[in-house]
């Protein structure tokens, strides 16, 4: 069998974009760490609103609640990944 690298190549360009990632996947992560920081960044802003007197006590509670659930997203989120990863490295090989 006789392989010149330029049917390598064209064979490597042919397969390509079957192998190639659709676009929009792996902006859901993107997406997510987006929507944590601007709950975040909301929540800030509102507290320092209502320590001026500019919000409501209603909006700061509702401003913290989603905080604090966006906090605990986050914690179980790498909670698992950590527990996936350290069962991969309990894997024999």
């Amino acid at each position: 069998m006789d392989v010149h690298s330029a049917l390598a190549a064209q064979s490597y360009s042919h397969a390509r974009p079957a192998v190639a990632a659709e676009p929009g996947t792996g902006d859901g992560l993107r997406t997510a760490a987006e929507s944590f920081a601007d709950t975040l960044a909301a929540g800030e802003q509102t507290a320092r609103a209502a320590m001026t007197g500019g919000a409501d006590p209603h909006a700061l509670v509702q401003a913290l609640s989603a905080s604090q659930l966006a906090v605990e997203t986050a914690v179980a989120v790498r909670d698992k990944v950590v527990e996936a990863y350290q069962e991969i490295l309990r894997m024999p090989v």
